[in-house]
């Protein structure tokens, strides 16, 4: 399966380590280098905007997805190739998981987790069966994996973690996973 589109869920925010930033700079140019379209929050703050300026600086083509309520909290990015404006953060997920190939989770909040979960949880379900990628940028995610390791042991999980999720250390890892699909 070639991977022509990937939705990315981030922070809005930057987060206190320079790595965080760094990772979605070089996520932004290995997309924009392999004709891979980026499809994310359509914010122009924070990590998904770092990476969504990274794209586009680097001639990559960006779709952004974002809800009519949260225009005004993640300032909307009009320097994208499209940007569409939804009802709603279901109607978000839906639309990102509707235009990608796969997904890939950097660090972020609530938000981030919630994107994550539910396209794990549509994976599980057999909804999809899209790729899912964790970043874990500076072990950002080190201890929600723990307690998804935990999940696994105390026989809460139908199946291994990672057969849901594929945990990279680096940016470049992603390219290479997706050239072995």
């Amino acid at each position: 399966m070639k991977i022509s589109s990937l939705a990315v869920f981030c922070g809005s925010k930057t987060g206190k380590n320079p790595v965080f930033t760094q990772h979605a700079a070089e996520l932004g140019k290995m997309l924009s280098k392999n004709n891979i379209t980026l499809i994310y929050g359509g914010g122009n703050v924070g990590i998904m905007g770092v990476l969504a300026n990274t794209v586009m600086e680097n001639g990559g083509k960006v779709i952004g997805v974002i809800p009519r309520k949260l225009v005004e909290w993640e300032r909307q990015h009009e320097g994208i190739t499209e940007l569409m404006v939804v009802e709603d953060m279901h109607t978000r997920k839906k639309r990102m998981y509707d235009l990608c190939d796969a997904a890939l989770i950097l660090p972020g909040g609530f938000g981030t987790l919630d994107e994550m979960f539910e396209m794990i949880t549509w994976n599980q379900l057999s909804i999809h069966d899209k790729k899912i990628y964790l970043l874990n940028s500076a072990n950002y995610f080190e201890h929600l994996l723990q307690h998804l390791y935990r999940m696994e042991e105390q026989d809460f999980l139908y199946e291994k973690v990672t057969d849901r999720i594929e945990v990279l250390g680096e940016p470049a890892h992603l390219l290479t996973r997706i050239r072995q699909l």
